[in-house]
């Protein structure tokens, strides 16, 4: 590690602040995100406790009465990005989007927890009931029918917007003839070849569309909206959190919510199973409209060691495949296998690397004692940074980086790491 790396990371925090809550990175993404937000308190717990517990505490003020926690909150209207708050139509205070993002929170609480003292339990006890109700919402609203396995009704509440395994729902979409005319604005900072297609920005807004003209209804988005799929990436960070929800509810002896947070956990594990698929000999997005599977591997379907899913013979397999990825690579994980014909190097969530993905991965490789692959994927992260610089994504083939430049959740991954060896690795 550098010391100007590291004095670089801890500004891009400092500077993306404003003010009790971190935007990812300025213009493109100028407002709160919901997993960003939780990433950017894991980067300020390294230096600044106070200000980690206050990001997370801004995140649950745009909390929704039925436990939602929306993937952007909107404190003022910006220009400089869509869709805003007007197209949205929340309704909330504050506005924000109509839908949420991968709950990443109790797993980063639990880390400031474990690295804090009597403080940080008081913080936590605060914030438990929050989270609690988001987690019940994921397992209410996004499973009505108590699989075990939760949807996502718009590619943008995975947290990986244009991955192709969203394609499958994306193409059953028909794009209505009075969708409003709109113009992007994250073009205007990003390459276009680095970004969603128009195409599938069309169909982002058809989904959005039916959301706001629904009143947000939750149910009925699930139940008749345009597109609703099974992602291995909520699957399998709902899961680690509620595994860490319950070591919370524990320790703060939160007494009444154990036995239903375990009863989540279990009912999980066996949903889990049915994103196994044979063909490809991994874990991938499911239509739950139709039943298909997405048709590669991706860099979630990973993230089982993370929640402790999957049989024995089925992390094996991951690991095969893994070290397949990886020897098509200089760096990795990649969000999509580049084995495969969909794979784009440098466009967003269809081939780059993500730091805080790869964070996941490192983490849950590391406790299940694939310690050779974690170091790999934990070194190439940290070469890509030392590289390139603290952008949003990274090109596996080349190492260059792309999308948003001084990244909030970068600099946080750098920040982490730098400060703990692999086998302390915990999010």
């Amino acid at each position: 590690m550098h010391s100007e790396h590291l004095d670089q990371a801890t500004q891009i925090l400092l500077e993306n602040d404003r003010g009790g809550y971190t935007v990812p990175t300025a213009r493109l993404y100028p407002y709160q995100w919901n997993w960003d937000s939780a990433f950017a308190a894991l980067g300020f717990s390294v230096f600044d406790r106070e200000r980690a517990w206050l990001e997370l505490e801004t995140l649950f003020e745009g909390q929704w009465a039925d436990g939602m926690v929306p993937h952007i909150i909107f404190r003022r209207d910006d220009p400089d990005y869509f869709p805003g708050p007007a197209i949205w139509q929340s309704g909330t205070t504050p506005p924000s989007s109509g839908h949420s993002q991968p709950p990443v929170v109790a797993s980063i609480i639990r880390h400031l927890v474990e690295t804090g003292g009597t403080a940080d339990l008081e913080r936590a006890k605060l914030l438990f009931p929050k989270v609690y109700a988001w987690h019940n919402w994921f397992h209410t609203m996004r499973d009505p029918d108590q699989t075990g396995l939760v949807g996502i009704v718009h590619p943008w509440e995975s947290g990986r917007d244009n991955c192709p395994d969203w394609d499958i729902g994306l193409d059953a979409i028909e794009v209505p003839d009075d969708l409003e005319r709109y113009e992007r604005r994250d073009t205007d900072s990003v390459d276009a070849d680095e970004r969603p297609t128009s195409s599938e920005y069309d169909r982002y807004l058809t989904i959005l569309k039916f959301g706001r003209e629904c009143g947000w209804e939750h149910t009925k988005i699930a139940s008749d909206g345009p597109f609703f799929m099974a992602d291995p990436g909520i699957q399998f960070i709902l899961l680690r959190a509620d595994r860490d929800l319950l070591h919370l509810a524990e320790l703060a002896e939160f007494a009444d919510q154990k036995q239903q947070i375990v009863h989540w956990i279990d009912r999980s594990i066996g949903g889990c199973q049915r994103l196994w698929n044979e063909a490809v000999g991994s874990f991938c997005a499911r239509d739950l409209r139709t039943g298909q599977f997405s048709s590669a591997m991706t860099n979630v379907s990973m993230l089982a060691f993370y929640a402790g899913a999957g049989s024995s013979e089925q992390r094996a397999r991951l690991v095969r495949h893994a070290n397949h990825i990886l020897d098509r690579c200089r760096y990795g994980f990649p969000s999509w296998d580049p084995r495969d014909d969909k794979f784009e190097s440098k466009r967003y969530w269809r081939g780059p690397v993500w730091a805080m993905a790869n964070y996941m991965i490192v983490q849950g490789l590391t406790e299940c004692g694939e310690l050779g692959l974690a170091e790999r994927i934990r070194s190439d992260t940290l070469k890509l940074i030392e590289r390139s610089g603290f952008f949003e994504y990274f090109d596996p083939m080349t190492g260059a980086g792309h999308g948003g430049t001084d990244f909030t959740w970068t600099a946080a991954i750098y920040l982490v790491w730098s400060r703990a060896t692999p086998s302390s690795q915990a999010a």
